[in-house]
């Protein structure tokens, strides 16, 4: 049976190690060989079990160049010799053995003795469960026994996953997103954070969370980013299960979750994975093809068939043991170039002298391909940062695989044109134009991210040029642009409440902020764009055609306006959309518009209510039947400064136009 976990039959003892219980059966071992075994986290590491109403628990690792593998351990008072493993017949490289008395909570690492030089080392489980908190660093046998109440949700998320869907994320760090100063600044665990997280995101109307890396890590100043542990939640903030109850919990109140994943590269911490072996059996072994300059961390070897599967195997167990809805893959760019941030003479071309990483994008196409047939509600999200074509286009048309791709141009063009006093504006507003060039090339996020609010860039309200009042009112227009925009959204927890301090990952987000008029003047905004936002077909439907954008306007650089229109399936789900971004308000400006009748205003950034100077359009203007912009129909307008106005047609007028939309 393929999913046979343990054949008691001609088992002998050695020690106290029951030999070679054979975990793997014959197709086990053929889909091993093959590197499409896609369940080896059901096979691989520890497990409790019992043999011969024997209890104890079964370990396997993988090291082909080892001549001696035992488990050491709490229970062996970390002896090397009372608890040898012993090498499968079947040339898989895998040792394994059970070993009775061993319980749920055993503190165990492997100590390995390599074929190589006699190399010894001490590893932590690669697929571990569950490992020490750091900076311990041995892993601790674990179940994953949980019963979820999330069927609903898993029932429809297909909806809520796809590209016609919604999607606004809050990006989240646990480690900071709200700490207890009384109790020495600690980090919320999982299960404390269920109830507030769910709160404050259903509360703000986003659709999904993002959760910075929460794979085992053992630098927690790397955000999650240096990963060891593939297969474990960081013991920082709680169990597995107490991570399962996080993501249930969302998933009850009907919140979907993303989960960072980092396949790009390892840390060099002695116990991870680095000379797994005694050799270089993750890593590349030329240096120029296995070390990360910048990161200064190890790359994998997406040559190697078992590391392809160890790495498409964690992909899965992550979607399949903690039912995430996505998986946001880190620094794709890193992968698909073999010169990436090195200098000429630092890389070596591929077989054909080029520059693309044939290796990892197999590896790409792999993984994409094995989630998606496994898992077809489900997103993979590609954050890469070059003009690699068709990164969210299937494999069999020749992409990558992805479903969706952070737009990092748009964020880039956006923040720098931002960033611009309002008097210089007009010399750069090919900034706000250039992005519609390639906006529907890929299936893309708008993302305002943790990395734009880091490492000296400022706080994304410092960003903002002007006074206080004209900062915060840069900022609402930018959000609002944001939202407008063809693309599913991206924001980062501190930049919810227009923080004014760059994030820093050991200090929560200045929640004492939102006390303050024009703070909470940003939350209510955001609130409001998400209800619009999630409710408004016009704004999400065909985020990824072009069918669902028009200009109306680009090309009033003079003032520094733009204007579109944004449309859904049904014909009357259309809106306008007017972005003034100086701090003069402009009366008696007109645009065309698809339809006549009546255009009423639904969100205007500079409402009182919002921090703003309450300067707009009475609720809402008529058309009349002035041809402008190549339509029959225009309607004239009062540009609030700095801000965002957003008209919905009204279907009380007939006569629809042929023209534009």
């Amino acid at each position: 049976m393929e999913n046979e976990i343990i054949n008691t039959e001609n088992k002998k003892i050695v020690g106290d190690v029951i030999d070679n219980p054979a975990a793997f059966t014959e197709r086990d071992t053929h889909l091993f060989k093959e590197g499409i075994h896609f369940q080896l986290y059901n096979k691989l590491g520890s497990r409790v079990m019992s043999v011969n109403d024997t209890p104890g628990a079964y370990f396997a690792i993988w090291v082909p160049n080892a001549k001696y593998v035992s488990v050491i351990g709490d229970f062996n008072s970390w002896n090397k010799e009372s608890h040898p493993l012993k090498a499968r017949p079947d040339s898989t490289g895998i040792w394994e053995g059970f070993i009775p008395g061993v319980e749920k909570g055993a503190i165990y690492k492997y100590h390995i003795l390599s074929k190589i030089n006699d190399f010894k080392t001490e590893k932590s489980d690669p697929y571990g469960l569950y490992w020490e908190i750091s900076p311990k660093t041995a892993t601790v046998v674990w179940d994953l026994e949980y019963k979820w109440n999330d069927k609903t949700w898993m029932k429809g998320r297909a909806k809520s996953n796809s590209s016609s869907a919604p999607i606004s994320i809050y990006e989240v760090h646990i480690g900071s997103w709200k700490r207890i100063l009384a109790e020495k600044n600690r980090s919320l665990t999982y299960r404390e954070m269920a109830e507030d997280l769910t709160s404050y995101v259903k509360k703000m109307g986003f659709t999904h969370v993002e959760f910075m890396p929460v794979m085992e890590h053992p630098f927690y100043g790397s955000w999650g980013y240096q990963v060891l542990g593939y297969f474990a939640p960081t013991s920082r903030y709680g169990t597995p299960q107490d991570f399962m109850y996080l993501i249930d919990h969302l998933h009850q109140n009907g919140i979907g979750v993303i989960l960072d994943w980092v396949p790009s590269h390892f840390p060099s911490d002695a116990h991870g994975l680095v000379y797994a072996d005694g050799t270089h059996l993750y890593e590349h072994a030329d240096r120029r093809k296995g070390f990360h300059p910048d990161w200064q961390s190890y790359i994998f070897n997406y040559e190697r068939t078992e590391v392809r599967e160890f790495l498409i195997n964690s992909a899965l167990f992550w979607l399949d043991k903690y039912h995430a809805d996505g998986l946001r893959v880190d620094a794709v760019a890193s992968m698909l170039y073999l010169d990436y941030s090195r200098k000429n003479g630092e890389w070596v071309p591929n077989e054909y002298g080029g520059r693309e990483n044939l290796e990892a994008i197999d590896f790409l196409k792999c993984l994409n391909e094995a989630v998606y047939k496994k898992f077809p509600d489900v997103q993979m999200i590609a954050e890469e940062s070059t003009a690699w074509p068709a990164v969210s286009r299937p494999v069999y048309l020749g992409g990558l695989g992805f479903g969706m791709k952070w737009n990092m141009g748009w964020m880039h063009d956006t923040l720098d044109y931002m960033s611009k006093d309002p008097i210089h504006r007009k010399f750069h507003h090919e900034r706000l134009t250039f992005g519609m060039l390639y906006a529907f090339h890929e299936n893309f996020i708008l993302s305002l991210s943790h990395d734009e609010v880091v490492h000296g860039k400022g706080s994304l309200l410092r960003k903002m040029p002007g006074d206080d009042w004209q900062k915060f009112a840069n900022l609402r227009l930018l959000y609002g642009y944001m939202f407008a925009y063809p693309g599913k959204k991206l924001l980062f927890m501190d930049s919810a409440i227009g923080q004014w301090s760059e994030w820093s990952h050991e200090k929560s987000p200045e929640w004492q902020l939102l006390q303050y008029e024009k703070h909470k003047g940003i939350e209510a905004w955001l609130m409001s764009l998400n209800n619009f936002y999630r409710n408004e077909p016009a704004l999400y439907e065909l985020d990824f055609s072009a069918d669902g954008f028009k200009w109306i306007d680009c090309n009033d650089w003079e003032k520094s306006v733009i204007s579109f229109v944004r449309r859904g399936r049904q014909k009357d789900d259309i809106v306008a959309v007017v972005c003034n971004f100086t701090p003069a308000p402009c009366g008696n400006y007109r645009i065309g518009v698809p339809r006549p009748g009546f255009w009423k205003e639904m969100l205007n950034s500079d409402a009182k209510e919002y921090g703003g100077s309450g300067q707009g359009n009475l609720g809402g203007v008529k058309a009349e039947p002035i041809f402008y912009h190549g339509m029959h129909s225009s309607i004239s307008l009062t540009l609030p400064p700095l801000g965002i106005v957003i008209f919905k047609y009204q279907n009380n007028a007939g006569g629809e136009q042929k023209l534009g939309l």
